[in-house]
């Protein structure tokens, strides 16, 4: 089971602090559990894992196994949480050279639809030329700019390359239930589907189909994932003395009380760089609102101590840093001795590179620690499915929490409409007549 030590935020926050909010945080899960919080129609993500059926996930790896079959790349369509939870597991997951020394057993995953980038899209669709590839179509109302542009892209190049026929077998939809573009494309061209929940936002969405297809696509075990998740959700129910999840969510609350603005999400393990990314999302999506809550951010450690480390040792003092510990790595090597020792450390050699590394988080926390950064430390001991499982619903069931201290909708986002509205009227969009002309106006 995952660990936390709250231990070195002190003396900003006493354990004494964190156990006082005990009532607040009661509240707070009630108001969680009972769906009297605002936002409650978006409440399907906190008893998700417990209920995943056997039935369901043999399903989705039965769609997963034909992808894998007929394609040498599939291609993921979705943007934020409708990429990011399936980014985040496959990276942490795989051989980080895992493209160099591809077996040919696992189709290469991809992802477009995040982003508008014109380089990116022409340099995939160039890539995908001559392959036999599939498409993971991420959308509940199939009208999303970035994602609904990307497919509109693949499915032409698919069923041009492949015909027709060959291309339904290897495009799936995860959609709404009954409406929207992408569900009336789905039913129309005849291809497999999921349905996304209508209580379950994107950023929560990691273990739905959103997350567990592209996930069992790239080969890895979703079971394993899944059974995490819903031990963490039994854990989940225990009062604040013995719940890591809501210990973390009152630490981080009573930081922000005293003046701590910014959260860094740390590692010392190169592959949770997308489980950071996700991270930021997950929290900053929820919580930003009403001009309050953390600004999430991530360094890649040592890596970042390189060039982030020095605001972080020196900087203003309105961060704490979250660090997130793999206690066990997958592969054993042994730093060599080496006869001329120029670079002067044959005093390491013999010993695992991991305890090199160990020794680095140990000395960069008392460090921060010492220049008055409280620091939170989540310990996971193998980074593996069972694991990132864990570490999923973890983050999840804290954001809840927090937002509920915190006073907003965790379930909503009404800021990021705010572009849309601009691009859309920039566009000439039809609709958004007056808003083009009004913006028009503005920028003369």
């Amino acid at each position: 089971m995952i660990k936390l030590d709250i231990t070195k935020v002190a003396p900003v926050v006493s354990t004494a602090d964190v156990n006082a909010l005990a009532a607040r945080v009661a509240e707070a899960q009630k108001a969680l559990e009972e769906g009297t919080c605002p936002g409650n129609d978006f409440l399907g993500w906190l008893h998700l894992p417990s209920s995943i059926t056997p039935e369901f996930l043999a399903d989705i790896k039965a769609t997963a196994a034909t992808l894998r079959q007929e394609c040498d790349a599939v291609v993921v369509a979705g943007i934020g949480g409708s990429y990011l939870g399936a980014k985040a597991v496959i990276e942490a997951l795989s051989n980080s050279f895992q493209w160099l020394v591809n077996d040919g057993k696992s189709p290469v995953i991809l992802f477009a639809g995040n982003n508008i980038g014109e380089d990116y899209l022409s340099e995939l669709t160039t890539y995908l030329k001559g392959k036999k590839f599939g498409v993971i179509n991420i959308s509940k109302s199939g009208t999303t700019t970035e994602t609904a542009l990307a497919f509109r892209l693949l499915k032409k190049q698919c069923e041009e390359q492949m015909g027709k026929e060959a291309a339904r077998k290897v495009i799936v939809a995860i959609t709404d239930a009954k409406r929207g573009a992408a569900r009336t494309c789905a039913d129309k061209e005849g291809y497999k589907s999921y349905v996304i929940p209508d209580n379950v936002g994107g950023r929560f969405s990691v273990l739905t189909p959103v997350g567990l297809l592209p996930i069992a696509v790239a080969g890895f075990d979703i079971d394993k994932l899944v059974a995490g998740a819903q031990d963490m959700e039994k854990a989940a129910a225990a009062p604040l003395a013995d719940n890591i999840i809501a210990q973390y969510a009152a630490t981080r609350y009573l930081l922000y009380t005293k003046g701590k603005k910014i959260e860094i999400l740390a590692n010392y393990q190169p592959k949770l760089h997308f489980i950071a990314e996700w991270w930021k999302q997950l929290f900053g999506e929820s919580e930003g609102k009403d001009k309050k809550g953390i600004y999430p951010a991530s360094v890649d450690l040592t890596t970042d101590l390189h060039s982030m480390g020095q605001w972080i040792q020196d900087g203003e003092r309105t961060i704490f840093e979250t660090v997130i510990s793999v206690e066990q790595p997958e592969h054993k090597l042994l730093f060599p001795s080496d006869e001329e020792n120029l670079d002067g450390l044959n005093f390491l050699a013999g010993k695992r590179v991991d305890e090199v590394n160990k020794m680095a988080e140990l000395g960069t926390q008392l460090a921060h620690v010492d220049g008055g950064v409280p620091n939170i430390r989540i310990a996971i001991e193998r980074l593996d499915a069972y694991h990132l499982g864990q570490l999923i619903y973890f983050f999840e069931r804290a954001c809840g929490i927090h937002c509920q201290l915190l006073g907003v909708n965790a379930f909503n986002q009404p800021g990021v409409e705010a572009y849309k509205k601009n691009m859309f009227a920039l566009l000439g969009k039809p609709g958004y007549e007056k808003e083009t002309e009004a913006i028009k106006a503005r920028l003369k």
